[in-house]
């Protein structure tokens, strides 16, 4: 599958991040970048695996322009120092893919006391794309990719319950903060759109693929979806990134769209417009979610300077 990114205007090379990089579909996501000469930041949480992913990717590709970064989007202050490092090191950011996420089934909270997988996949992400989409050139091939899933369709934002901590079941968590990365897509698009820039927002998701999500569960629940569900229903994590990708490289997209895979109940299959809630489209719950975002994370998300 190709994709024409466009002309850079800017002869210095282009950049993208990937979060996550180092596994599943963030691997193949990078892959995918670097095979249309993006020099790639592999921005993840363990050094050691995304070092092992950086060889094994040079071994296939060995002429790329590839870098490993540390992050941990659950924590804060890693987020900014990340932002910090990244900006002395480079002048400018294409594209920034927002794919890391987490997957658990216990509560867990992070320091300052907000459910896991709240903090990892929407807020550290949030977070990040604040501080690092002044770097952005004003362009329509300047993408910020935020990873949806299928799961968004089993939650609301509950904005009084933000932890999740009156919840019965144990996946509500996981949906609500995928239900945030597709909502905070469609909020900043409106954003950079009534700030007049041509940056453009956009959210994806791989659809059903064995990602390494399930790493987190139980050895027994893994093993029995492994090997009954996935052979079934999921696709590669190759193909799992084909939406991601034609999210951030695709001339024809436009912000506010949402990819995915348009075969059997959207688990696999080529890439398109995916499905949605109507709750996920509502601007007034998006507007609330960007505001509490700001709070938890303690800072503005500011567009004004770009």
């Amino acid at each position: 599958m190709e994709f024409y990114l466009g002309v850079n205007m800017d002869k210095d090379k282009k950049v993208a991040i990937v979060t996550g990089a180092n596994s599943g579909v963030g691997f193949e996501v990078t892959k995918g970048l670097l095979k249309k000469d993006f020099h790639v930041v592999m921005a993840c949480r363990n050094l050691e695996k995304a070092n092992n992913a950086k060889e094994q990717i040079l071994i296939d590709l060995p002429e790329s322009n590839l870098e490993v970064m540390t992050i941990d989007l659950s924590d804060f202050e890693s987020v900014k120092t990340f932002a910090r490092e990244y900006k002395s090191k480079f002048q400018r950011l294409d594209i920034l893919v927002n794919n890391a996420g987490i997957l658990i089934n216990k509560p867990k909270k992070n320091n300052p006391g907000i459910e896991m997988q709240f903090a990892t996949n929407h807020l550290g992400h949030f977070l990040l794309t604040s501080l690092l989409i002044e770097l952005m050139p004003d362009s329509k091939t300047s993408r910020v990719v935020s990873l949806g899933s299928l799961a968004h369709k089993k939650s609301e934002i509950f904005f009084d319950d933000i932890n999740c901590d009156l919840q019965t079941k144990w996946d509500t968590p996981y949906a609500q903060s995928k239900l945030a990365c597709l909502m905070f897509a469609d909020e900043l698009q409106r954003k950079l759109k009534s700030a007049g820039k041509k940056i453009i927002s956009v959210s994806a998701h791989p659809g059903g693929t064995d990602s390494g999500l399930f790493e987190h569960m139980p050895p027994i629940l893994m093993s029995i979806l492994r090997y009954t569900f996935v052979p079934i229903f999921l696709h590669s994590t190759e193909n799992a990134a084909k939406p991601i990708l034609k999210a951030a490289l695709d001339r024809e997209a436009n912000g506010g769209e949402y990819f995915g895979p348009t075969g059997l109940f959207e688990m696999k299959g080529s890439p398109g417009i995916a499905k949605r809630t109507k709750y996920s489209q509502r601007e007034d719950v998006a507007g609330r979610l960007w505001n509490i975002s700001e709070e938890l994370i303690g800072s503005t998300f500011k567009l004004g300077a770009l």
